[in-house]
């Protein structure tokens, strides 16, 4: 069974960067393809990087390409999401999940992911 902790949110100005992290405990789940999503107050929870098991399969909400940059080390068993020139427009929540197997568009809805870490709020001052 996986587990999923994520860390590093917290407040920043504008322009500012933060690394979120996720730490996956179980075994197999370095093997999943895992990805992060936000979800903004009143909003729906939207997909914004995805990354296959071994990293050699990237996707990125367009919202946030360019600026945001997902990677993981199966060796420490976690993700990372490094945000940069962060605007108060990615203000949210943001959840790290696991999926059993997606493919293409899969991996970008919620649905197809069945393992949730608890989130890390982020916000972003003007």
């Amino acid at each position: 069974q996986v587990q999923l902790v994520e860390s590093g949110g917290g407040s920043v100005q504008a322009g500012g960067s933060l690394r979120l992290s996720c730490a996956i405990s179980g075994r197999s789940g370095v093997f999943h393809p895992m990805g992060w999503f936000r979800q903004a107050p009143g909003k729906e929870r939207d997909f914004v990087a995805g990354i296959n098991w071994n990293g050699g399969r990237i996707t990125y909400a367009d919202s946030v390409k360019g600026r945001f940059v997902i990677s993981r080390d199966n060796g420490k068993n976690t993700v990372y999401l490094q945000m940069n020139s962060l605007t108060p427009g990615d203000t949210a929540v943001y959840y790290c999940a696991a999926s059993l197997g997606c493919s293409g568009y899969e991996c970008q809805a919620p649905n197809f992911y069945q393992t949730w870490g608890q989130g890390t709020q982020v916000t972003v001052s003007s």
